[in-house]
């Protein structure tokens, strides 16, 4: 008798089962996002930069609309040279459907106090490479002295 040696079909994946896999995708991407943000360095900044966002990602924020990741770096860093240390941490898990994602954050800033500077969400469009492409910032609750209508 001759022994068989086929293998048994690959079982295709179900459309729940491929939709759970991109969500898991796209959370890995913001939580790269969330790191480009608190990275202290140039070099870690555009590693994560590249891993994240699409070139010429495009950010939205009442301060003004910034594209590219260098842009976005600048802001980042002026940021901190301003006000010291700060920290974006997240206020709940990230929502995501459809390539786009709402991030719900926090910004800390101090030497260690921890203290809530902004509170805000970004509503995040990913492109088909999951990497982000747009960024539209919503102040939740802004921060001390800050005047929106100065910004438009």
């Amino acid at each position: 008798m001759t022994e068989s040696t086929a293998q048994p079909e690959p079982r295709l994946k179900t459309e729940a089962e491929t939709e759970t896999e991109a969500v898991v995708e796209q959370l890995e991407q913001l939580e790269q996002y969330v790191r480009f943000w608190n990275a202290g360095t140039e070099p870690e900044q555009r590693r994560l930069a590249a891993a994240a966002l699409a070139d010429g990602v495009e950010y939205r924020a009442e301060i003004g609309i910034l594209s590219g990741a260098q842009a976005l770096m600048d802001f980042r860093n002026q940021f901190v040279a301003h006000m010291g240390t700060a920290a974006l941490r997240l206020r709940e898990r990230p929502q995501v459907h459809h390539h786009r994602a709402r991030l719900q954050w926090e910004i800390l800033t101090g030497d260690g106090d921890g203290a809530s500077f902004a509170t805000g969400t970004d509503v995040i469009q990913l492109d088909q490479d999951g990497r982000i492409s747009s960024v539209t910032v919503f102040l939740d609750r802004a921060p001390a002295g800050f005047d929106a209508e100065a910004h438009h």
